[in-house]
């Protein structure tokens, strides 16, 4: 009987789910063999950029497509959250039905719980909401330049809020940033003359309310234990409430009832699996933390994005100027250039003896 089928199936199901090997540890002392582990990291990487990207795309379709002409972003935003609450719920049964099959925390709605979670759930709904508003408003290759300004507000509300000061050569690398968004916006406006300039506007919200959820995040995490499940099923349950005065208030509920598509399978299926691309990309970002660094997921998050630019300026057959080029270059250096930064002087702040109490450094903001 050849077992080659076998063996290669037993590989990518490891790489897959993170299992490891018990012949290759007893053959390498306890350590995954290279060849795996590479393969994890591939696969997890390929996950990450795959959905991530088609998770643009799509909501771009949704937003802003000519074909569909639906001008309901809050309910589409609304409807992805809700999916989200579902399969969180589901998981949650699923993994109590059967202990074995999936790992995911029990989830019982507490309203207390939920009260102490609603501060994160108003910036999480801000974020997400600027976030596809920003995305009906501007094109898939100016995205990640109108939402380029989150390591900027990282910095400056770590000073206000947090009072974190940041070193010069991370503030040089903001420098960057901010010329590129500016550039950017320039090019968009002046050259191409397709800028918006209400998508930019949210593009900026989205960016600040990215840097308040982090924030928010590390001060509610204590509330649900710890757990980032339980923190996105809370966050999507008081999202979904606060959304339905919202879709009152803007008529998105009755322009939704005038669709043309609303009793199509097609429209409803692309719904659904935007809501479940929302819910994965949570799942395989922790998945590309835990299998390289927090680090290296940042440097594939700017990778990321810069091919997201390429395929969408090929595939809507958009023709960009050099400086237009250079204003994402700045940004995509800017913000590698931050994250290398960053992550060097954490590790030597590691290695150095911690200061004298009353010692301050000299150079920050």
């Amino acid at each position: 009987m050849n077992r080659a089928p076998l063996k290669r199936s037993r590989i990518l199901h490891m790489a897959l789910t993170g299992a490891s090997d018990p012949s290759g540890e007893a053959e390498a002392g306890g350590e995954k063999p290279f060849l795996l582990r590479a393969l994890q990291i591939a696969l997890v990487v390929s996950l990450y950029w795959v959905i991530s990207i088609s998770m643009v795309f799509l909501n771009k379709y949704l937003l802003d497509s000519p074909s569909l002409q639906l001008d309901t972003p809050i309910f589409v935003t609304f409807y992805q959250c809700l999916v989200t609450t579902l399969l969180c719920k589901g998981l949650s049964t699923l993994a109590a039905c059967c202990p074995g099959a999936v790992d995911f925390p029990p989830l019982h709605l507490d309203l207390r719980v939920a009260r102490s979670v609603l501060p994160l759930s108003v910036v999480f709904i801000g974020m997400i909401t600027f976030n596809n508003l920003c995305l009906k408003y501007v094109g898939v290759a100016f995205y990640n330049v109108g939402r380029s300004l989150t390591t900027v507000f990282n910095v400056l509300l770590s000073y206000l809020l947090l009072k974190q000061t940041t070193s010069f050569y991370a503030l040089l690398t903001c420098s960057s940033i901010i010329g590129g968004f500016w550039l950017g916006v320039d090019q968009e406006g002046g050259a191409e003359g397709t800028l918006s300039l209400l998508g930019t506007i949210f593009g900026v919200l989205a960016s600040l309310c990215v840097s308040l959820n982090a924030i928010f995040t590390k001060k509610v995490l204590p509330a649900v234990d710890g757990s980032i499940w339980r923190l996105t099923f809370y966050n999507n349950v008081n999202a979904c409430v606060l959304f339905l005065p919202l879709l009152l208030l803007l008529g998105e509920l009755q322009a939704l009832w005038g669709f043309a598509q609303l009793g199509s399978a097609h429209f409803w299926g692309t719904m659904t699996l935007g809501g479940l691309f929302g819910f994965a990309i949570g799942y395989v970002t922790g998945l590309q933390i835990k299998f390289t660094s927090p680090l290296t997921h940042n440097v594939s998050g700017t990778a990321k994005a810069c091919a997201q630019t390429v395929l969408a300026v090929l595939y809507y057959e958009e023709a960009k100027s050099f400086l237009w080029w250079a204003s994402n270059a700045m940004v995509l250096g800017g913000s590698s250039a931050y994250t290398w930064v960053r992550g060097w002087e954490m590790q030597k702040a590691q290695e150095e003896p911690s200061p004298r109490e009353g010692e301050k450094s000299t150079l920050g903001v």
